[in-house]
């Protein structure tokens, strides 16, 4: 495929453009802080960046008419609505987190929700010390997995891709699923899968669990 990456010189920008260059996909357009470089129009579009950034790659999207994986986190609720809209011409993937593991965390998740009553419950996050937004959207996913308002503790770290742990807890026992990121290629991977997903959709407005459900029912 020919892609372009909005926030290509970011850490994540860096690990996707990697992962699909080993795979022969052919990046034709870039945006970032040193500017924009364009080859050819993208048949798709990976937006990685900042919130900051946002209304620039809506714009890229409008002018190139061409699928949109977006996972820039501390989007506001004006930004989702924007991207709901921009659905109904396009298809547009959003998520917080690209990774299966935490896919599969959240259906633990939710499971314990539902079997566990009367429970203390707590979520912790650890990320890299650059990340700026806090608490981390997955966190806030699992968060909206619960259903309800728990306490989020977050650390910043070091260089650590992203740590996600929920306790259930009683007066006798705890319980904790926890999920580590050891590299951004889990997340790039996602990424990859999404944007094939994505060229096949028709227009709308997708998460990564979307794209999870259908590997699932691949395997089966």
């Amino acid at each position: 495929m020919k892609y372009g990456i909005i926030g290509r010189n970011g850490k994540m920008g860096n690990e996707i453009y990697n992962l699909f260059n080993e795979k022969g996909h052919l990046l034709v357009f870039s945006y970032d802080s040193t500017g924009e470089n364009l080859l050819e129009t993208p048949d798709i579009l990976v937006d990685f960046s900042l919130p900051e950034v946002f209304d620039k790659t809506i714009e890229y999207v409008e002018k190139f008419k061409c699928p949109l994986i977006i996972g820039t986190t501390g989007l506001s609720e004006k930004n989702i609505k924007k991207l709901h809209e921009l659905a109904q011409n396009v298809p547009i993937v959003q998520s917080y987190n690209f990774s299966i593991g935490i896919q599969v965390l959240l259906k633990l998740v939710k499971i314990a929700n539902e079997l566990l009553d009367d429970v203390d419950i707590e979520i912790s996050e650890t990320h890299h010390s650059f990340k700026m937004d806090k608490p981390s959207g997955t966190a806030k996913m699992i968060k909206d997995v619960i259903g309800k308002d728990v306490n989020i503790s977050s650390l910043r770290l070091g260089n650590i891709p992203g740590d996600h742990t929920v306790y259930f807890g009683n007066l006798g026992e705890i319980i904790s699923i926890s999920h580590r990121a050891l590299s951004r290629r889990t997340f790039a991977e996602g990424v990859l899968k999404s944007a094939k997903f994505a060229l096949k959709a028709v227009a709308g407005y997708y998460t990564f669990q979307d794209v999870f459900e259908i590997i699932i029912n691949e395997v089966k």
